[in-house]
């Protein structure tokens, strides 16, 4: 995957381009069609989803509670904290995500250990703002 790519993505805009290059050689791009479900509330998280091009709706105990497109993230919280989905993520729309693994986050975790704080302080400001 392309670094500059990641860097249009908001999550990863304030990382440096030695971070970026860590990401984009363990991140893979995925396409899913419209209506697929692309997490479970309930499920155990196992990988950290960006999205770079579409749309999602979440649902939290049958409700909606959010919608999602380009530069959202999806999964860091479980990833990072090691705990279930809090909510069901359905695309809306055909969807270009970039993922990491959870086995990817711990390899970051060794190798550029300040993409991983950034990424928690994203669940941070999120948990703020849930």
């Amino acid at each position: 995957m392309d670094s500059a790519r990641l860097k249009q993505i908001p999550v990863f805009t304030d990382l440096d381009d030695d971070a970026l290059s860590h990401i984009a050689a363990l991140a893979a791009e995925v396409s899913v069609p419209e209506g697929k479900e692309l997490v479970r509330e309930g499920d155990y998280s196992y990988d950290v989803l960006a999205i770079e091009e579409g749309t999602a709706e979440v649902t939290r105990g049958g409700e909606k509670i959010a919608d999602l497109g380009p530069g959202d993230v999806i999964g860091e919280m479980g990833v990072l904290e090691r705990s279930q989905r809090n909510a069901t993520v359905v695309a809306t729309s055909s969807m270009l995500l970039v993922t990491l693994t959870s086995w990817d986050i711990r390899k970051l975790r060794k190798s550029t250990p300040a993409v991983v704080d950034h990424l928690r302080g994203v669940v941070e400001q999120r948990k703020e703002h849930a």
